[in-house]
């Protein structure tokens, strides 16, 4: 079923469990403009509230999967309030994608740059073509990919993020994946296959447990050792009081396969 949710991004349900949001504006590489952003966040919200979706796909149209901001609205806002506006924009719809429940796979092609990069990296997994390639270049234009590094650092080691950012060279996907930025890279042909058994694998599991999961994951890494065990015994101990993993346990002892509840 495809439903459209705006001109320029697309919700196709692959089927009940999964949902592909498509960025829809291949005239402009599906740049993150203004309209973009706010309608990415709107999707997400809908999807994150969606009892039935359990997984995220994201891709791009056309020749890419995103070349970041829109460089002729950039151009013409001329004003501060206007382009703080916009970069906030753009990191609340990374957070949105870190924080909401749903597991989120990028699946790219072509080129993702800047901002297109940073959406990558902030997907909870990424796959991509063999000849996809990942660029922070804000440096080439005297604009410093200040927003981005945020996300594709987090993916990333210090030294290769900073070649990235000083040098605003593109990599290619093997080197994506080597580094950390991706986690696989495949065919053409095969790209939607492998993602799409990656989804399904994800939706198989207890809704409750992913959502637990993804939260506990994201705020353990920004605490102290001592902090971060201490949090996740909490998560655990939650966790461990669903029906869930109750059933998930009993199913394991008993050799059968679990029905999840979702509660």
């Amino acid at each position: 079923m495809n439903k459209n949710m705006t001109n320029n991004i697309k919700v196709k349900k692959i089927n009940k469990d999964i949902a592909s949001v498509i960025i829809n504006e291949p005239k402009t590489y599906n740049s993150l403009s203004f309209k973009n952003l706010n309608d990415l966040i709107k999707v997400f919200r809908e999807l994150d509230n969606d009892r039935n979706i359990k997984v995220i796909i994201i891709e791009g149209s056309g020749k890419g999967f995103s070349a970041g901001h829109n460089l002729k609205e950039v151009r013409g806002l001329k004003k501060k309030n206007k382009y703080q506006k916009l970069f906030n924009l753009c990191s609340k719809l990374m957070l949105q994608i870190v924080e909401g429940k749903k597991p989120v796979i990028a699946k790219v092609h072509g080129a993702a740059f800047a901002a297109g990069c940073q959406l990558v990296a902030s997907c909870d997994l990424a796959y991509s073509t063999n000849e996809a390639i990942f660029a922070t270049p804000g440096v080439n234009i005297g604009l410093f990919c200040s927003t981005p590094m945020v996300a594709v650092s987090r993916k990333i080691s210090r030294k290769r993020m900073m070649k990235m950012l000083l040098t605003g060279e593109s990599i290619k996907a093997n080197y994506a994946k080597e580094i950390g930025l991706i986690n696989d890279h495949f065919s053409r042909k095969k790209l939607n296959s492998e993602v799409l058994n990656v989804a399904k694998t994800i939706a198989s599991k207890s809704n409750l447990t992913i959502k637990i999961g993804k939260q506990a994951f994201y705020k353990q890494l920004e605490m102290p050792l001592r902090k971060a065990y201490v949090y996740t015994s909490k998560m655990m101990t939650l966790n461990m009081m669903a029906m869930d993993a109750k059933e998930g346990i009993s199913a394991f002892l008993e050799k059968r396969k679990p029905k999840w509840k979702n509660k």
